[in-house]
Formats: C-alpha cells, structure tokens, sequence
C-alpha cells in the first residue's frame, strides 16, 4: 500500500540517497562485485590512515573524481526531488550519500551531505572548510591560513564520523516519510536510519535491487531512480 499524506498532519519528510541515484548520471557506484573503488583498494583511498601512509595516491584519487563531476549533469530523479522540496508544504530534509554536487546543481536546497563534498576541501592546520573546485596539490595553500601542504578532500572516510548526525536523528524522529533512494543498506549509520523513524510513518525504498536492509522497509519500490522518482513525487503532489 502507497503512502497516502491525507492520514499525517502536518507531515515531514526524510529522503536518504545513496550511489544509485548519482550512477544514472554516470557516476561509478562505491564499489563493484569486487571490492574494489574505480580500481583502488578502499583501504588505500578511503581512510585516515590511506592519507596518512600516501597522501599523493589519495589526492590523485579524488582529483580525479572531482574532475570528472564537471562531465555528468544531475538526472531526472535529482529535479523530481526538486520538485517535490518546492511544492510540499510542510517540512522535507535531503540526506546524501553522495559526495558528488548533483542534488545542489539540480537545485536541492535543505541538503545534509552526510559523507562530505567532494568540491570542498578541509585544512589540517586549522579546520578551515573551502570550496575547492581545482586539483588539491603538495602545494595548494589553505585560504584562511595561509599554510601549504594541510588540504585534504573533505570527504567523511572509514573510521570517521558522519556529518551532521545529530541534525539527521532529529528529523528522523520527527517524520512521516522517511524515503531511500539507491542505497545498498550496507554502509552505517545511514543503513539504520529506516528504524530511527518512528513507528507509525511510512518507510518507502527506491531501489534497482532490494536493499541489505529493504525488509525493514513498509514499502519497496523497485526500478531505475530516474524513473520511479518522478512517479513517487506526482503521486504525493497530486
């Protein structure tokens, strides 16, 4: 049975998107059968202790990926969310995954990217958050401080905490929605997000596959993202 918003006052929403969403714009998903990430073992690109054994291979890495975000264009399930953020009238917070700029450039405004950003880099001498559009070098210089050498991506690695977890919980707890969108369930916490909301909202996962955590799903929707999106959101628009 579809969520019907007639039988929630003043409803909130939560959506959780995951690679599946940014891999219908062409991105690479996390990892392939594999486990490997565009070819690099996860431990080597994807943890402090990567950065701190070969900060060049980890920049290279993510150089990389931050270059190839300028070649791929938010798809229709990224405006579909657009749409559905500008038209609800009561709350709706978008929770990421992704580190990719696809939601913003589409237009998504209220957006928790729980993972980091892939166009911002962190300084390690003073905690300084920039936008960074460019390649990070040896000798890139933090725009606040001055220091060379201190920029790392500013992505969320194993071993590190979420962003703004405290601000997710608190919308979790207060929804009448909570929607996944091309999540794996395998990546904590945010596979444990659908038993955080409470019991009586509806839970609703858009998916190519079902989920590592689709059972605890109300409701599974399975299909291309940039299809079944659109769809969801002209059913709760109508």
């Amino acid at each position: 049975m579809g969520y019907d918003p007639v039988k929630f006052s003043a409803p909130a929403i939560v959506i959780l998107t995951g690679a599946g969403i940014s891999a219908e714009s062409g991105l690479a998903t996390f990892r392939d059968s594999g486990g490997l990430w565009e070819k690099h073992r996860v431990e080597d690109v994807a943890t402090p202790e990567a950065f701190g054994r070969n900060p060049e291979l980890v920049q290279r890495f993510y150089n990389k990926r931050r270059r190839r975000l300028g070649e791929v264009s938010p798809n229709a399930a990224h405006r579909a969310l657009v749409e559905l953020e500008n038209r609800w009238p009561g709350p709706l917070l978008l929770i990421t995954q992704n580190v990719d700029d696809l939601h913003a450039r589409a237009g998504s405004q209220n957006i928790v990217p729980m993972h980091g950003e892939l166009l911002k880099a962190r300084c390690l001498a003073c905690g300084a958050v920039s936008t960074w559009e460019e390649d990070i070098l040896p000798a890139s210089h933090c725009r606040r401080c001055g220091q060379p050498g201190q920029l790392r991506p500013h992505i969320v690695w194993f071993g590190e905490m979420p962003l703004e977890l405290d601000r997710i919980y608190t919308a979790l707890e207060g929804c009448s929605l909570f929607i996944a969108i091309g999540t794996s369930g395998t990546v904590y916490p945010a596979a444990g997000f659908v038993e955080a909301v409470p019991r009586q909202a509806h839970t609703l996962e858009i998916n190519l596959e079902i989920s590592d955590v689709g059972s605890c799903f109300k409701e599974r929707r399975q299909g291309a993202a940039t299809e079944r999106v659109p769809e969801l959101v002209g059913e709760l628009l109508k």
